[in-house]
């Protein structure tokens, strides 16, 4: 599953590409996605102006002129293609963990603007689109979640009054939604490197200085991510068919029994399942 720095990349790619413009008409030739789409779903969007294109957590939200949306969530599979008008090339610009052409399967969402249109696919259809009619019903649809690592509401207190007299160690909470939004497995792993602390840790036993640690190391994380493109874990591409850069970057993840790069540690990356997801981490350093 693509995330936060993947989906904030495809954010400022569409943002770029479709701010402004008119929604000429919609073709739903798939209702059965995550959440099934309602007939009038075309009629909710045709004639709609977006105003921009934002982002909260691993969610993409279409703002329309006059204070309405269309919630997007790609799932586990879901890439969106770009096409212009009158492009005959087989290149299309790509989102999440797809080929730079247009597959011939699987294309369930399509919105035509006057001079190009873009194409949702998804094999697996764990994706949604939804019609928000505005922000009080936008804001239910968030209400589960905890804050992004960015807001001043993920801070030190928050933390420790949340990991209080709870059992559950430190890379599980990293994982859970109803935490912090937006952390997914490989910058999960990533974050407790650069924090020293070993993912097995119980979260109440964390003291306050190694907390503002995740604070601070979240956040750098996940800006260096977005900076460098996100990750390209089974050809992750942004909507101008561009690879992701930050898996070069990998302390932890994918490096199994490979050395540790922290200087002057001679551990070794250890891999361990948690919350059935793989976890990578270094078996000295971490602790």
């Amino acid at each position: 599953m693509p995330e936060l720095p993947e989906v904030e990349i495809v954010k400022q790619s569409l943002d770029r590409k479709i701010k402004q413009k008119k929604i000429k008409k919609v073709i739903i030739k798939n209702r059965n996605l995550r959440f099934k789409i309602p007939l009038k779903f075309e009629d909710f969007l045709k004639n709609k102006k977006i105003k921009k294109v934002s982002r909260f957590s691993k969610y993409l939200i279409f703002n329309f002129f006059g204070g309405s949306y269309c919630l997007v969530h790609l799932g586990m599979s879901g890439t969106i293609h770009l096409i212009k008008k009158n492009n005959f090339s087989r290149n299309t610009n790509t989102s999440f963990y797809s080929s730079p052409n247009l597959p011939k399967k699987h294309n369930h969402v399509e919105i035509q603007f006057k001079d190009l249109k873009i194409i949702y696919n998804d094999p697996r259809r764990f994706g949604f689109f939804q019609f928000i009619e505005n922000g009080k019903e936008l804001l239910k649809k968030f209400s589960h979640l905890g804050p992004e690592p960015f807001s001043k509401s993920f801070n030190s207190i928050y933390i420790l009054n949340y990991f209080s007299n709870k059992k559950k160690d430190i890379k599980s909470f990293l994982l859970d939604q109803k935490f912090v939004s937006g952390i997914g497995n490989i910058y999960a792993s990533e974050i407790l490197f650069f924090c020293k602390i070993n993912p097995m840790r119980k979260a109440m036993k964390l003291s306050s200085k190694e907390c503002k640690k995740i604070i601070f190391f979240s956040r750098t994380v996940l800006n260096n991510a977005i900076k460098k493109g996100g990750s390209s874990i089974r050809d992750f591409k942004n909507t101008s068919g561009i690879n992701g850069n930050f898996q070069k970057e990998f302390t932890v993840y994918l490096r199994e029994n490979l050395n540790c790069l922290r200087k002057k540690c001679k551990g070794k990356i250890r891999k361990k399942s948690i919350c059935n997801r793989s976890t990578f981490f270094c078996d000295t350093c971490q602790k």
